[in-house]
């Protein structure tokens, strides 16, 4: 929210800041409570002890006791089902916290959103059209104030069919998709990762004109100010990306009557240093994010999702079995002479991982790009040269012809 003026940024904060007396004064009941051995304090005796005390409105306080209980809960099951992390139960106190409305306490009114405080306290106004469908609503602050909004969405009422698929996940290409039918489908995630490498440019220049200034000075402040711009900005055209990106992977998976999803986990990528500028880019790969995105949107449609590790699979024939680690975007086999693409190998020998079946390698493939790309340049998707001259077809969705040479896979 840019437009706030210098009124409602300070009164935002203090909301806020008043949250957080909320959270610490659970912390602290619940930190005494422990310390003497005694019953930990429920639902009732937090709302008793924070009723009528603080500058928010009655249902927001109920609300954020709701949420310090739900974490508590998390904490004890971390520590009864993983000891070797140490889980620490809440102790420390907080100077902000996100400031939460119940949905009946919303007020939708034309091209604005009234949020209220409590008795006695102006209600914030903010000039937002809400969905007709949404939720509850919370303010949170990420390099300035965000008004997260919960809409509901149809849940699917049973599976769209028992057809099992894998999905690749990579940095260059977002996700590769591969059914138990030899059905395939890339999405590129060229477009993000240019975004990225955008973002770090600018953010760079800022930062050596800001080593030129001294600290907390005007102009350090006004550099900081464009900083925090463009990390927003950057942010969330990347999230829209990724949300795009994964809706059409579960939109392919419904079309194709997918039941089962298996997702790999890519957790070792970053254990290998391959170099500054590879370190990098393997960095900045959210590919925990994409996971989420992926588990969450499958849920949604009633498909069953599960993930693990997919160590060995890009480096693996899926024909003969023989191993050696590729190069380039194409995987050539030197025993048996099969070809193919590389991430589509990926995930075609994540089938015996995740069903122990064989699956046969797919003779032509569905790539799509999330979205527009940020510019006409080919860097921000895949460059044209790497697509087949008869695929003359619209360039957001093109079906490509894989290179399979070998002759059991043209039977």
């Amino acid at each position: 929210m840019n437009y706030l003026s210098y009124k409602q940024f300070q009164y935002l904060k203090a909301a806020q800041m008043e949250a957080a007396q909320v959270w610490n004064c659970c912390m602290e009941m619940h930190k005494a409570a422990r310390l003497a051995h005694l019953p930990w304090p429920e639902r009732d005796a937090l709302q008793k002890a924070t009723k009528g005390r603080f500058a928010l409105h009655s249902q927001s306080v109920q609300m954020m006791v709701a949420a310090f209980l739900a974490n508590v809960q998390t904490t004890r099951h971390l520590r009864q089902t993983h000891p070797q992390m140490k889980m620490k139960y809440l102790w420390r106190t907080k100077r902000f916290y996100p400031v939460k409305w119940p949905a009946q306490a919303v007020s939708k009114e034309h091209r604005r959103v009234v949020l209220p405080m409590g008795k006695g306290r102006p209600s914030l106004v903010l000039p937002i059209a809400l969905p007709q469908h949404s939720g509850a609503c919370s303010l949170v602050w990420n390099n300035g104030f965000e008004l997260h909004v919960c809409v509901e969405r149809p849940q699917a009422a049973e599976a769209p069919g028992t057809v099992a698929a894998t999905v690749d996940l990579g940095e260059i290409h977002l996700a590769t998709v591969t059914t138990t039918t030899s059905e395939a489908l890339i999405v590129t995630g060229r477009g993000i990762r240019s975004l990225k490498r955008q973002r770090q440019q600018q953010l760079g220049k800022i930062a050596k004109k800001q080593s030129r200034c001294q600290k907390s000075s005007r102009r350090w402040k006004r550099l900081q100010r464009a900083k925090n711009k463009q990390c927003r900005r950057a942010e969330r055209r990347i999230r829209d990306l990724r949300h795009k990106a994964t809706c059409k992977v579960i939109d392919f998976c419904v079309q194709h009557h997918v039941g089962t999803l298996f997702i790999g986990n890519p957790h070792g990528v970053r254990d290998k240093k391959s170099g500054r500028h590879h370190n990098q880019r393997m960095a900045l790969w959210e590919y925990g994010k994409d996971r989420d995105y992926l588990t969450h949107k499958a849920k949604a449609a009633h498909i069953m999702s599960f993930t693990g590790s997919e160590r060995g699979t890009s480096s693996q024939c899926p024909v003969c079995g023989h191993t050696h680690k590729p190069k380039g975007r194409n995987w050539a086999c030197r025993v048996c002479q099969f070809s193919g693409h590389r991430d589509l190998v990926g995930s075609i020998n994540m089938h015996r991982l995740a069903y122990e079946t064989q699956v046969k390698f797919p003779r032509s493939f569905t790539y799509l790009r999330p979205g527009p790309s940020r510019s006409r340049s080919s860097r921000a998707d895949t460059p044209q040269r790497c697509l087949s001259k008869t695929e003359a077809q619209p360039r957001l969705a093109q079906t490509v012809s894989s290179e399979t040479d070998h002759p059991s896979e043209l039977a």
